[in-house]
C-alpha cells in the first residue's frame, strides 16, 4: 500500500540490525517516503511535494516494547547485567513467539470465514460452521436483509444456537424448515419484528419447551413466563410445535 500511495526512498528492517549490533527488543520497519506526482496534483498536498517523511510500520507487541523500552536504560546486550540479560530476551522471545502466534490465529480465523461463506455459496449448510459473518449471510438469504442489526446482534446469535446445542447451520436449517418467520412474528406480536428477533421465534417453534430450557436466560422466571405465552399463542393459532434436538442431528 506504501509504494502504491507514495515513492518509496529508503525502506530498512531494524530487526536486522539489532542481530548484527548486539541490541535486542525493539523491531520494526522503516519507510522514507515523500507524496508521488499523481498525488501532488491535488492542490492539498501540493505544498508537502518535497517532504520527506519516515514511517514506522511495526506490530502492537513490538509498539509495547518499544513504549517500555524508552523508560530502561539499557540498549544493549553488553550493558546490561547477567540476571536482567536473561529476563529481557526471555520476554523478547515470548513477544515475538505471540506476534507469530495472533498472526496464526488471524489467518485460521479468516480461513475459516471464508471456508463458511463458500459452503453457504454452495448450498452445504452442514459444511458451514457458526460464525457470526456465516450467520449473518444465511439469516440474510433466510430472513431478509436487516440493516438494524449490529455485529452484537450475530454475536449473540452465535451464543444462542451453541447454547441450544447446535454446531453447523444445517442443523439450524433442518430445524426451522417449514416455518413462516412473518406469520411468527404477526401472530406472537401483531407486526414484523427484527431479523433475530423473527428467527428466535423459528427457532421456539421449533424445539417448543427445549428451547426455553436450553436458552442461556433459562434460569429467569420473567423469560420462561414470556416464551411460554408465546408458545401457547403459536399453538391456537394452529402452528405446530416441535420438540427438535440438535444434538440427534450431529455425525
Amino acid at each position: 500500500m506504501l509504494g502504491e500511495e507514495f515513492d518509496v526512498f529508503e525502506r530498512s528492517d531494524k530487526s536486522e540490525a539489532l542481530i548484527e549490533e548486539g541490541h535486542f527488543g525493539y523491531q520494526s520497519i522503516h519507510y522514507l517516503i515523500t507524496f508521488n506526482t499523481k498525488r501532488c496534483e491535488f492542490g492539498e498536498y501540493r505544498k508537502f511535494e518535497r517532504a520527506l517523511v519516515e514511517i514506522q510500520v511495526r506490530t502492537i507487541l513490538q509498539h509495547a516494547w518499544a513504549e517500555i523500552e524508552h523508560d530502561i536504560q539499557y540498549k544493549s546486550t553488553r550493558a546490561i547485567p547477567t540476571n536482567l540479560r536473561r529476563r529481557f530476551m526471555t520476554l523478547a522471545g515470548l513477544l515475538e513467539l505471540a506476534d507469530r502466534e495472533f498472526q496464526a490465529i488471524q489467518v485460521e480465523d479468516l480461513a475459516i470465514k471464508a471456508a463458511a461463506r463458500q459452503s453457504l455459496e454452495a448450498g452445504d449448510l452442514t459444511a458451514a460452521v457458526l460464525t457470526p459473518d456465516a450467520v449473518r449471510t444465511y439469516l440474510d438469504q433466510r430472513l431478509g436483509p436487516d440493516g438494524r442489526m449490529t455485529e452484537y446482534s450475530y454475536d449473540w446469535v452465535i451464543r444462542l444456537l451453541k447454547g441450544l446445542g447446535y454446531a453447523n447451520l444445517g442443523q439450524v436449517e433442518g430445524a426451522i424448515r417449514g416455518y413462516d418467520h412473518r406469520e411468527l412474528s404477526r401472530i406472537t406480536f401483531g407486526n414484523q419484528r427484527g431479523q433475530v428477533e423473527r428467527f428466535a421465534l423459528m427457532l421456539l417453534a421449533a424445539m417448543g419447551d427445549r428451547f426455553i430450557q436450553r436458552h442461556p436466560d433459562a434460569a429467569e422466571d420473567w423469560f420462561r413466563e414470556e416464551e411460554r405465552i408465546k408458545l401457547e399463542s403459536l399453538h391456537r393459532s394452529g402452528i405446530p410445535i416441535h420438540d427438535f434436538d440438535p444434538d440427534e442431528t450431529r455425525d
